[in-house]
């Protein structure tokens, strides 16, 4: 039985925009691969190629080149998937589908409590960047629905009025009520970056994401090391394939944290490197979707369920959409459940090849 492959361009559309340090999303380009053999049309593994344009270190004139050539010759890109290191969506992608073929194609990857709806998987509520008057909207609702771990985007408006937003919350609620992140997408300077970051500690902050832009190692390992709160890497990781300068990123540099976007971190095999290099520097980590579309947060969640990582993970951006993939993935309140009653919908894929 010969496998074969097809991939399929979907675009994901936003309910309302999301505000970040890059600018405002609309819509998100992904590609779906369908694994499948010709016995059966009915049956395949589905898998998602989350390509994060402007972000993704695969990001290339050439992608959909690659994603053809991968599907023609599956097999082999399966027996050596280091052919794909320095794609990362494919490979996620890649990896995704397979693991579906290989349980069934019933989209369980990782049967676990989680896919049997006995278990959830804590998560973090997310404000998307915008007025002042929006962003508090946002917060209000997260806190309504349950949610006890907050998480800003922040570095596109003023600061002092994100600090504002930030202070109404504490003096709402307590650091044991409610934890609060944010995250700069490197917006900071790297000469303003500690003096933001000093003023973000007073407000018991749990963490920041990314302060200053990637790339400069010397000036964030300073940070890392005079920093008032923890600070956790995350597009500092886009783009390191080697696993030797996986190490010497992590012990140059020094993080409180690491966050793990399989989409981006060269899937599940290349997210499990960065978390295995964390775990022997005691370095902390949890991980995040990164605006996919629900076949591959389902691919995401079930992974990170069998970590069991009890911090809350990134993992509520599921509902972003208005055509994404019906699913049995919900939240409630504040965790990622999948509902054993639930059904997928993806008939339309049935015929693409």
């Amino acid at each position: 039985m010969a496998l074969k492959a097809a991939y399929i361009p979907f675009l994901l559309r936003f309910k309302r925009p999301g505000g970040t340090s890059r600018g405002v999303l609309t819509e998100k380009q992904t590609y779906f691969i369908k694994i499948y053999d010709d016995s059966d049309i009915s049956r395949f593994g589905l898998g998602e190629a989350a390509l994060f344009k402007g972000l993704s270190a695969d990001d290339r004139p050439d992608y959909e080149t690659k994603l053809a050539d991968v599907c023609r010759d599956i097999e082999a890109y399966i027996t050596h998937p280091e052919r794909l290191r320095e794609w990362p969506s494919i490979r996620f992608g890649m990896e995704s589908a397979l693991l579906d073929w290989q349980g069934g194609c019933s989209r369980i990857l990782y049967p676990s409590a989680f896919t049997r709806g006995e278990g959830g998987i804590h998560i973090n509520g997310l404000i998307w960047m915008g007025t002042e008057d929006f962003m508090m909207e946002q917060i209000r609702e997260k806190l309504s629905h349950g949610f006890r771990c907050i998480k800003l985007k922040i570095g596109a408006i003023d600061f002092d009025t994100e600090l504002s937003l930030l202070k109404a919350i504490r003096n709402e609620f307590s650091p044991q009520e409610v934890e609060l992140r944010v995250d700069a997408n490197g917006a900071f300077s790297p000469d303003e970056a500690l003096f933001k970051l000093d003023a973000l500690s007073r407000l018991s902050i749990h963490s920041i994401e990314q302060p200053i832009r990637q790339g400069a190692w010397e000036q964030m390992a300073e940070l890392c090391r005079k920093t008032p709160l923890p600070i956790a890497l995350d597009e500092e990781l886009i783009g390191v394939f080697d696993p030797k300068e996986k190490g010497s990123l992590l012990e140059s540099i020094a993080p409180q944290y690491i966050i793990l976007k399989p989409a981006l971190a060269g899937g599940f095999s290349g997210s499990s490197e960065w978390i295995r290099f964390a775990r022997e520097r005691q370095i902390g980590w949890w991980v995040t979707s990164a605006l996919e579309s629900n076949i591959g947060l389902n691919a995401i969640a079930q992974w990170c369920y069998t970590l069991s990582n009890l911090m809350p993970q990134g993992l509520g951006t599921g509902q972003l959409f208005t055509n994404n993939i019906p699913s049995p993935l919900h939240i409630q309140r504040d965790s990622l459940w999948w509902n054993i009653s639930g059904r997928w919908d993806v008939s339309s894929f049935v015929s693409l090849v």
